[in-house]
């Protein structure tokens, strides 16, 4: 392919990178006034979610880079994702006299990460992809350096990062000894001519080592200690955006590389699934501590995508992306009440820190109650309808014992959101909350109202979005 054809293909990342190396360079050199890092940061990941929407689509380099529908609904999605959390993040590290120039940068660099690693077209780039993303990651869990807990939470996600690093790069080796390419495509043909055993072998560490980035039990360890540790606007950038990334990177190894196997690969699928809604579902029943709750939440949230994943096709790959774009919406807006609000200067963080809310901040506890019952799945809020594509795909591919376990697990959990609800309704209030800042109340009261009954409209342009999405992603 022809230069000026890869750089139009590459456009979005292009854009990121060069405005990332820029900005570094100006906050080295000249005043770093951190709120035209943030407008900077924001205009330049709206300009990629627009170059990813309406640009070109098709393979560069060697076809290690694919630009596609599903590519394109995966990064607007992910990107202005990223460009609501560098704001909502500027803003608090500000009211804690903890604003850096760099906050913005690494975000733009996570986000160029992630729009790699969902337009990965074979093994190289996939590590390449999840390596950037994960260092930007490693960096912004600890960026509270001088807090104990944010230093921890930094360390210990490098740590077990670099495990998994080494697992996925173990499985890859694998791969490429017995299929003779890195290349998705060369991949599936070595697997329809034989390749065996030893290729299947290396994609179990290979989904093990993605699993880890989307904290998908038995790789989950890692998720409740770093969500309690890292900043609140942290946690709500990396609880969304990096998992539907790796969700999408998944789907497209395993329907391009290994869609002969789907017989082998949904085995495992299936059983990370259930220990995924298991674990999140009762371990969360013992939290106190809003962050780690969320943690088990999204545990058993991947549980679900996998769920849908299983279910193998573009029907499956379809029941995912709805799922995990309408996730994104969620926990983009729960974090953003978690940020905006505070009692005495302190972050709210433990569940009765919320007693008697609604009596206080009546339209944040109002948005918190949407985001509970979405994640319980109640009609008509969009959880329920993530859930309901999943299920459907999961049944359709004869999966139904699978999705109604699922659902028992759905049930379970129903019980912590509860809880929530009802200590910001019924119990009485410790103190006055602070006055939450403006940027917050708007993202979040911006979230809720799409998580309302307002999505039954926007699902009617998700949906052909997603399926088309998945069409491609399904394709080789």
């Amino acid at each position: 392919m022809t230069f000026p054809n890869a750089a139009a293909l590459a456009g979005p990342e292009l854009i990121l990178a060069i405005s990332a190396l820029a900005m570094l360079a100006w906050g080295a050199f000249q005043a770093r006034t951190t709120t035209l890092f943030t407008a900077a940061a924001v205009a330049t990941l709206i300009l990629a979610s627009v170059a990813a929407a309406f640009g070109p689509h098709g393979r560069a380099f060697s076809g290690g880079l694919i630009a596609d529908a599903g590519s394109a609904l995966a990064k607007v999605v992910i990107y202005l994702a990223s460009a609501t959390a560098i704001p909502l993040g500027e803003r608090w590290f500000a009211r804690r006299g903890m604003a850096r120039f760099e906050f913005p940068i690494l975000v733009l660099l996570a986000a160029l990460g992630m729009g790699m690693m969902v337009s990965a077209g074979d093994l190289i780039s996939l590590y390449v992809s999840i390596e950037l993303q994960s260092l930007a990651l490693y960096i912004l869990a600890a960026f509270h350096k001088d807090d104990e807990k944010s230093s921890e939470a930094g360390l210990k996600y490098f740590v077990l990062g670099a495990l998994s690093s080494g697992i996925l790069l173990y499985g890859a080796s694998l791969v490429y000894g017995f299929a003779g390419s890195t290349r998705f495509e060369v991949i599936a043909t070595a697997m329809s001519h034989g390749a065996g055993l030893g290729a299947l072998f290396g994609l179990v560490f290979v989904i093990a080592g993605i699993a880890f980035k989307v904290s998908a039990a038995p790789f989950h360890m890692w998720t409740p200690d770093v969500y309690e540790g890292a900043p609140t606007p942290v946690v709500g950038f990396f609880a969304g955006a990096p998992k539907l990334a790796a969700m999408v990177l998944l789907a497209r190894v395993l329907s391009q590389a290994f869609g002969d196997s789907v017989g082998q690969w949904r085995q495992i699928l299936v059983v990370m699934a259930l220990l995924s809604v298991a674990i999140g579902a009762f371990a969360g029943l013992a939290q106190s501590n809003l962050k780690r709750l969320w943690a088990y939440s999204s545990i058993a949230g991947i549980g679900y995508a996998l769920v849908g994943l299983a279910a193998g096709g573009a029907s499956g790959i379809q029941s995912m992306l709805m799922f995990m774009v309408l996730y994104v919406v969620d926990v983009t807006g729960f974090f953003a009440c978690l940020a905006a609000l505070s009692r005495g200067g302190k972050p709210m963080e433990s569940i009765a820190d919320f007693a008697g809310l609604v009596k206080e901040r009546p339209a944040l506890a109002i948005s918190m109650t949407v985001f509970a019952l979405s994640g319980i799945g109640l009609p008509p809020i969009s959880g329920l309808w993530g859930k309901y594509y999943v299920f459907k795909a999961a049944a359709g591919a004869g999966l139904a014992p699978v999705a109604v376990a699922a659902l028992v697990g759905s049930v379970v959990a129903a019980f912590y959101y509860l809880r929530l609800i009802k200590v910001m309704w019924l119990d009485p209030s410790p103190g006055v909350t602070d006055a939450p800042p403006m940027e917050a109340r708007l993202v979040t009261y911006g979230a809720a109202l799409f998580a309302l009954p307002v999505v039954l409209i926007a699902l009617i342009y998700l949906d052909p979005l997603a399926q088309a999405a998945a069409v491609a992603l399904s394709a080789r």
